[in-house]
This record gives C-alpha cells, sequence and structure tokens, in this order.
C-alpha cells in the first residue's frame, strides 16, 4: 500500500511576485520607494534609449 501524498502544486512566481511575497511577509515596507525609483530610473533608460531625449537624460545623473 502506498501512503505517500501526490507533491503539491508549485506556483510559479516571477521576480516581481518573489519581492512582493519578500515585502509583505518580512515587513521591509521601507524598500518599496527605493524599488518604485529603480523601476522608474530604468524605464527612462529604456524609453529614451534611441530617442531624441537621450543628450537630456546624461544631465540628470
Amino acid at each position: 500500500m502506498n501512503d505517500e501524498q501526490p507533491p503539491l502544486p508549485v506556483r510559479r512566481r516571477g521576480l516581481a511576485g518573489d519581492l512582493w511575497a519578500y515585502l509583505r511577509v518580512r515587513k521591509r515596507w521601507w524598500l518599496a520607494p527605493m524599488l518604485v525609483v529603480l523601476l522608474a530610473l530604468s524605464a527612462l533608460a529604456v524609453f529614451t534609449q534611441s530617442s531624441a531625449l537621450a543628450p537630456f537624460i546624461y544631465t540628470l545623473f
């Protein structure tokens, strides 16, 4: 007789899901503003990479 339970299905989360779970469980809410700024700067770098605004981005840094 086989008394083993079938394995529970593993929910796959992406990086954002893992990060959200970490923030929620560990109560590290002070990390959220830093992540928002990091995401905004990375989006700015990606979207202005091939546009006429690219030379003006360097003045921000």
